[in-house]
This record gives C-alpha cells, structure tokens and sequence, in this order.
C-alpha cells in the first residue's frame, strides 16, 4: 500500500514521490487533515459512547451555523434559542409576521374596499394560525406532552395572538389622516 495512516503514532507515510518533495503538498495536507478528523472523531466516539444522537446533533447545529453564518452571523441557531420563548413573546412574534403581510395584501387587492380587505386579510390569517395551532397541539400531543404547563401556556399563547390580530385590526380600521393642504 502506498499510501498509510496510523493514528496511534500519528505516522503519515506517502509513497516516494510525494515524499520527496520536501514541501507540504496538497496530497499530504489532505492526508493530514484526514488523519485530524480521524482522531477528532475517535475521540468523539469514545466521548459519545452510547449516545450516538449527540454526535448527530453537534454535527447538524455546526453544519446548520456554517450555512447561516453568512446571513444570521455567528452560532444563528444558538442565538436563536435564546429568544423569550414566553407565550407574550412567541404570541408577538406570531402577530408581527402575519400581519407584516397586510400592505402586501391591500397591494394585491386594490379592488376591494378597505373593510372588506381587512376582514379577508384577518379571516385568512386567523384561520392559517388557528390551523397551526391545531397541529401544534396534535404534535405535542401525540408526543404526550400537552399538559399542565405546556397546555396552559399553549392556550395564553393562542388567546394572546387572537388580542393581537384585534388590536391590529381596531389600528388598521381607524382612519387614515389625511395631509393638510397648503
């Protein structure tokens, strides 16, 4: 064979002409960074023992942060994971983003008078929200896990989404000031 790697004396051996070229090669920079990941993940192994999940959790997390790194920046998913996950929280996040869509929808909708869109936009998304609380809580509980706090906090989550939407149609419904003229 002419090309060896040993892990426990860390001994790289090339065939003759790659080792004589006296200078680091990208044939012996491959085969070093091979035999760096092969230890790696030994010692991983011996450190994973019968948890082999973890493995597969570190590695999907790094992979994951590589490839947002260039729009979220550096450790996106652990940043992520800091965010107030509260039923207020999440219910503000909830409201925020479905009813960012709502100019888009008027944009779309030039036709229809003011009342009329907003009552379709706000139907549309109560009900696209309604739907996935639906499965959120057929998830949690399949996974046996909606109750107690988990429920309660599911339910404040939903009422303060609904408070929500209503609070942003009640704004949306006032009307518009109009510029005074010159």
């Amino acid at each position: 064979m002419a090309n060896s790697i040993s892990l426990n004396s860390k001994a790289i051996s090339t065939d003759s002409k790659v080792a004589n070229q006296g200078e680091v090669t990208a044939a012996r920079a491959k085969m070093q960074l091979n035999v760096s990941i092969m230890e790696a993940s030994a010692s991983i192994s011996i450190g994973v023992g019968s948890n082999p999940q973890a493995l597969l959790y570190k590695s999907a997390i790094t992979s994951i942060n590589e490839a947002l790194r260039a729009e979220l920046g550096e450790n996106a998913v652990q940043n992520a994971a800091r965010l107030d996950n509260s039923p207020q929280a999440t219910a503000d996040r909830i409201v925020s983003l479905a009813t960012g869509f709502y100019d888009m929808f008027r944009r779309q909708n030039p036709q229809m008078e003011d009342g009329a869109a907003l009552q379709k936009f706000m139907d549309t998304v109560k009900g696209g929200v309604e739907q996935g609380f639906k499965e959120a809580r057929d998830i949690l509980q399949g996974l046996k896990v909606l109750d107690g706090d988990v429920a309660a906090n599911v339910d404040k989550t939903y009422e303060f989404v609904m408070k929500g939407f209503d609070a942003f149609a009640a704004r949306a419904a006032e009307p518009k000031e109009e510029p005074e003229a010159a």
